[in-house]
């Protein structure tokens, strides 16, 4: 988008309200750990991605994790969930777009789906790792981590959890792509 448009600015507007709101409305899973919360808030940017291109997902996503840090705050101090959440949310609309954009098909909705799912899961384990769980242990003054208990709850925890969640999504998502593919496709413009 080199250059948006009131209506364009609306819309994301809108889709990062919604996303902000589904954001809160987050729960755990069984069988995972506690701090790895599920929620539907990249429904919204896919959408606003499908519709109006790739930077319009990635400004909803920014602007929701903008608002949840804003308004909630975080237990470190600085951003590291919203950060780990706006990363894991790009990871995840990013594939699914440029793979559904070549051929703009149910099927290849589902398997951009399917890439954004795997591509989340192991560039956000990688991130975990190198970034993510060292901010937590130095901003929360917890007692480093062995290299061993990282992979561990890497392997056990989060990798499995963002599989899960991006296949979760990946079926909401598809309920509503299937009723609204004619709508999203015939109302979709891009501006770049």
């Amino acid at each position: 988008m080199n250059k948006m448009g009131v209506k364009s600015l609306v819309v994301v507007g809108m889709l990062s309200s919604l996303s902000y709101i589904l954001m809160l409305l987050n729960f755990p899973l069984p069988f995972f750990p506690n701090f790895l919360l599920i929620d539907f808030s990249d429904i919204p940017a896919l959408v606003a991605a499908i519709m109006m291109g790739p930077l319009a997902g990635v400004l909803v996503e920014l602007i929701k994790n903008g608002l949840h840090y804003m308004m909630t705050g975080s237990a470190t101090g600085v951003p590291v969930g919203d950060f780990a959440n706006f990363m894991a949310g790009i990871l995840y609309i990013l594939p699914t777009y440029y793979v559904f954009n070549r051929l703009k098909t149910k099927k290849a909705m589902t398997i951009g789906l399917i890439a954004g799912t795997f591509s989340m899961s192991i560039i956000m384990s990688i991130l975990n790792y190198l970034v993510i769980l060292p901010a937590y242990t130095y901003f929360l003054h917890y007692p480093a981590m062995s290299s061993g208990e990282v992979r561990a709850m890497i392997v056990t925890g989060i990798l499995p959890f963002n599989i899960v969640k991006g296949f979760i999504i990946m079926g909401l998502f598809m309920l509503l792509f299937t009723r609204m593919h004619g709508w999203m496709m015939k109302n979709s413009y891009k501006s770049a």
